[in-house]
């Protein structure tokens, strides 16, 4: 019986000034810090040689950036699917100042008001795991953290929720393949190379 090999490389995007701070970052277009832009060079070194059947990039500049100081944005496609959450109301706050407003809030289990809801989420999470179903080599994402995450639940067939539980940090790479036929995560976070 021949099993599925692709394997989908998840790779977050580098550090951001909101990074640091902690702020929310969905829409707003920020550039890499310099350590961002170091971290996104050092991913060059990984990733350099493997061959990818296809990349696809958010249109955001930070995701942007990232790809191309890795080396592999000549290749690469933008996907809008792959932005990041639209945070809504609190696109730039804290957590600690979301939960004055609403306490114990969280993306996963509630969405963002005036921006998107879980739906949402799911309806572009879904796009993207058809999309890349149709191809048979590895497919590299340059994307964003709680979009990843989301993605991730979906690839295992878990609910939105469910990303609430894959921490990722920026300049990571995990693997999304295939055990037998069974979806799994290959490799989480990795950050070794930085």
């Amino acid at each position: 019986m021949n099993y599925p090999t692709r394997k989908i490389y998840l790779i977050r995007h580098g550090e951001t000034e909101w990074t640091l701070t902690g702020q929310h970052t969905g829409t707003t277009d920020l550039p890499l810090t310099e350590n961002g832009r170091q971290q996104a060079a050092l991913l060059s070194k990984r990733l350099k040689g493997h061959a990818f059947e296809r990349i696809f990039i958010s249109p955001l500049k930070r995701a942007s950036e990232t790809c191309e100081l890795a080396g592999l944005y000549r290749h690469a496609e933008i996907d809008p699917d792959l932005a990041e959450w639209n945070y809504g109301d609190y696109e730039g706050l804290k957590t600690d100042e979301i939960w004055k407003k609403e306490a114990h809030w969280n993306i996963f289990l509630r969405g963002a008001p005036n921006g998107e809801s879980i739906e949402d989420i799911a309806v572009r999470t879904n796009r993207i795991l058809m999309k890349i179903n149709n191809f048979h080599g590895d497919i590299a994402l340059f994307s964003h953290g709680h979009f990843l995450r989301a993605l991730t639940a979906r690839w295992l067939k878990l609910p939105i929720s469910d990303g609430n539980l894959f921490a990722l940090s920026p300049a990571s790479i995990s693997i999304l393949g295939f055990e037998r036929d069974h979806h799994v995560i290959r490799l989480w976070n990795d950050v070794n190379h930085l």
